[in-house]
């Protein structure tokens, strides 16, 4: 098995995440996440880094905090928006979590994991028909999702009807 170089880029990583082995896909998926993780100024990554602690234990309050001080110096970073997303979502916020959803899939539109929000949502909502959708683009991206494979399945019959 090969190992890619940490200087791997995004279109590098996500073209060997289609082509993974079961085995290699969570090192990967981890690469991804961590190149996503990079805003390139350690205070920007200190400011990520906060915000996924509260979010840790729980405090949204907190994480929605550090997240939008983050947002608001870095708007270009689509993790900012992703995280703090986590963090509306967990806090019932659903609006502002669909907008920063959205927000993060402007700025890097192969973000599956801002993609597996969204479908999360959707189904939440009830519009399976979204939801169906929007686990097939995870997919597309991250085949080995198992999440967004079991999301496919759940919303199948109610996104496209049942058969008699």
């Amino acid at each position: 098995m090969f190992s890619l170089p940490l200087s791997a880029g995004e279109a590098e990583l996500l073209q060997s995440l289609q082509e993974a082995e079961p085995e290699a896909v969570a090192r990967i998926e981890r690469e991804i996440v961590n190149l996503w993780s990079k805003s390139g100024s350690a205070s920007m990554d200190f400011l990520l880094k906060r915000g996924r602690d509260a979010i840790d234990v729980q405090d949204w309050g907190l994480a929605i905090e550090h997240l939008t001080a983050l947002a608001d110096h870095a708007p270009d970073f689509a993790e900012a928006y992703h995280t703090r997303a986590i963090a509306y979502f967990r806090a019932d916020l659903i609006g502002p979590a669909l907008g920063d959803l959205e927000q993060a899939l402007a700025l890097n539109p192969n973000h599956f994991g801002a993609m597996r929000g969204l479908a999360t949502i959707f189904e939440g909502l009830g519009d399976a028909k979204r939801a169906h959708q929007a686990y097939e683009m995870v997919l597309r991206l991250h085949p080995h999702d198992e999440e967004a494979q079991k999301g496919l399945e759940r919303t199948e019959g109610e996104a496209f009807g049942r058969e008699l």
